[in-house]
């Protein structure tokens, strides 16, 4: 049913993150899927304070993370599931939604906290992901 699964992993959700990539792996594993991992890094919020770090710096970061994905990576991911990995800096449920795209993902799998009123009148970016996803999507909660 599913060739192509997309798993949106924040490795700094600690066992949320480890609840996601599993329900990651046992679709891929169940479905014969390639997995596509992505990370994305969140936007500094308002562009005054993105204005403080420079595209070297935020390259180094950037980096940084990918060093650490790669290195997570090779530690959990079951050696017999195909992937690659992606680190992107920006808007968390837009970049998840271009890469899913991008990659013709079948569906997407991604982690929820249990919301808050905030995120009630907000939307958090599970809930835009699942709004606007051309996909199905797998919301592991956490």
């Amino acid at each position: 049913m599913y060739s192509s699964i997309l798993a949106a992993i924040d490795l700094n959700d600690g066992a949320s993150a480890h609840r996601v990539a599993e329900a990651a792996f046992r679709l891929a594993k169940d479905h014969g899927a390639g997995l596509h991992i992505v990370n994305v890094i969140p936007d500094f919020g308002m562009s005054i304070v993105g204005s403080y770090f420079s595209a070297d710096q935020t390259r180094k970061m950037v980096e940084s993370e990918r060093r650490k994905f790669e290195e997570w990576a090779k530690r959990e991911v079951p050696e017999e599931i195909e992937y690659d990995l992606t680190v992107i800096k920006g808007h968390v449920y837009d970049n998840i939604l271009k890469t899913a795209d991008r990659i013709g993902a079948d569906v997407i799998v991604l982690g929820s906290h249990k919301p808050d009123l905030e995120d009630y009148l907000l939307g958090p970016n599970a809930a835009r992901v699942v709004r606007h996803a051309k996909q199905s999507v797998f919301v592991v909660r956490g």
